[in-house]
Formats: structure tokens, sequence, C-alpha cells
């Protein structure tokens, strides 16, 4: 059996982003088992991928914010990394803090060059590196990076492999609903309250209850406020990944803002309508071989009408 480490920590879109590349990296070397290193935060994503053998959380986010205090919780990590020795070490990130890793492990590193990498130093790491272009979506970066790696050939669908579990959340409505992503970090992505009330109102008239995420408890009052407004939508409790894709799996379309939730909308293979307020879609945009539409970019949001007509035509 070939023994590989995936190195991609964080954060959620990257995470989900490289899930096709191991998709076709399990179907033309069946030969190989796949552990990944990922942030403790997002273990639980690579998880819903079957091919992954083991997770292996690291928790460099924290520890870097009291070294001294996390130096033996670091330790027992090194350990633990190196009580395999791999075949190959595959850092997919190409960030420094993604190389750093790869270099507590054992067996021969791979990357992306120089002109390649996000952060250009990472590529010193690497005993093989790779030269892919920056100029593409990052789902085909990550799939043409393992491509040259381990030498096969891409084809143009795109298959996340994902196993979503059956759960039970007894909140969730037996009818038909949608989910509507409002909730975002950044005040510049949002999309205003208002146009998200009226597309929950016109989905109602669908008979398909609207659903409103949060994370925080900032956007937990925002999604008070919206599914309050709005006959029948909901604002449910706060979700854990694995219910988050359980929900999302059984809607019947996804809309939402850039973020992570959207992309592993399109991940589980639903209708997925993304909006973009302050970000370009170009090369990190939903993109999935089933029904999924980025709409706007940076500086120019959408309007009402352009989102509504993707609903329909994704409900179609």
């Amino acid at each position: 059996m070939f023994q590989t480490l995936i190195i991609r920590l964080s954060s959620m879109g990257d995470i989900i982003h490289n899930f096709p590349a191991l998709s076709d990296l399990a179907k033309h070397r069946p030969d190989i088992a796949i552990d990944w290193v990922v942030e403790e935060s997002f273990a639980s994503l690579p998880r819903l991928h079957p091919s992954v053998r083991s997770i292996i959380p690291t928790a460099l986010r924290r520890w870097r914010k009291a070294p001294l205090k996390s130096k033996a919780e670091f330790l027992n990590f090194r350990a633990h990394i190196r009580s395999c020795q791999y075949d190959l070490i595959l850092d997919s990130q190409g960030l420094i803090k993604s190389a750093f890793i790869a270099k507590q492990a054992i067996g021969p590193i791979s990357g992306y060059d120089r002109q390649s990498a996000r952060e250009s130093l990472a590529s010193l790491v690497y005993q093989k590196q790779y030269s892919i272009a920056r100029n593409q979506h990052a789902i085909q970066r990550n799939r043409q990076l393992s491509a040259s790696v381990f030498n096969y050939t891409i084809d143009d669908k795109i298959d996340y492999g994902l196993k979503v579990p059956q759960l039970e959340l007894p909140w969730l409505p037996k009818s038909r609903y949608a989910v509507l992503l409002s909730a975002t970090s950044r005040s510049d992505k949002e999309w205003p309250e208002a146009h998200w009330i009226d597309l929950a109102k016109r989905l109602q008239e669908l008979d398909i209850i609207a659903i409103f995420p949060w994370g925080s408890a900032f956007e937990q009052e925002r999604s008070q406020r919206l599914a309050a407004a709005v006959p029948h939508a909901l604002c449910p409790p706060r979700l854990n990944l694995a219910e988050a894709a359980y929900l999302l799996a059984g809607s019947q379309i996804v809309v939402g803002v850039d973020t992570g939730l959207a992309h592993l909308a399109a991940a589980v293979a639903v209708p997925v309508v993304a909006i973009f307020c302050a970000s370009d879609p170009l090369l990190t945009g939903v993109l999935a071989s089933t029904y999924a539409v980025n709409l706007g970019s940076n500086g120019a949001p959408p309007d009402l009408n352009s989102v509504w007509q993707a609903t329909k035509d994704g409900l179609a």
C-alpha cells in the first residue's frame, strides 16, 4: 500500500476545493492510502470523503497565539504525524504554514513550484516541484497538481465524492425547503436583508420553506430577523459541519453569499446560486458538474431579479 499524506489545513472553502483532486486520486490510484492533516476546527470535513483513511488534526492557529504553553501539544502532534513513514507528502496549499507542517512528517514532499505556490517561499521545502497555472479555478489547480504528482490525466467531470451522514434534525421540516446563506464574516460581502426577505417570500409562494443558518451571535440575530419576516421560514439551531452538510444535501436549492457553506452545497451536489458582492468568483467561485451559478463580482452585487431567475432555473 502506497501511503500518502495530504496537507490542506484551512479554510473551509480551500478544503472543499481539494475534494475533487482526492476523488481523482482514489479513482486512478486505488492502491493509495490517504491521510490528511487539517486544522482542528475543520477536521469533520475530510471525514465526509470515504477515500480518507485517517484525519490528523493540527492546531497551528491556536499554537501560534501561545507557543510556550502549546509546546507539549505540538510535540505530541509531531510524534503522531511521524508515527507513519509516508511514501509521499503532498502540500496542496502552498503556504509557508502548510510547508512547515509538511516538514514535520517523514517522507519526500511535493508541491507547487515557486511561481505556482501561493507563498513562493513554501516551495523551498519541496523535493519535487510542479508548475501549475495560477489563472484558473482553485479546484482545477488542485486536480492538476495531484495529476502531475501521481502521473494521470484528469477529465472534465468534477466529482467531490462526499458521503453525507444520515442524521436526525428534529426541527427540520418534512416539506420542501431551501437554504439561504445570508451569513458572512465580512460586512462588504453581505447582500441586503430586504432582498433575502423578498427571495424567501417568493420561495414560499412555491411552497418551499426558507431556512437561514448562522454561525456567530451577530449572524443569529440577523437570521432570526429574516425568518421572522417570512411566513414559515426557520432560523435553525447552531449546526456543526456534519449537520450543515446533511441540511444542504436535502434542500431543493441553496442560495448564499461568498461563504464556505456555499461551496459545501456544490460539493454535496444540490443546485446552488452563489452571490458575490466584494470578491471575484473567477478563481474561487462555486464550481461543480451539477447546477452551480455565480452571480456578481467585487463591487458589483447582483440584483434581486437576477438571483431569483437563477434560483428558478435551479429549481426547474
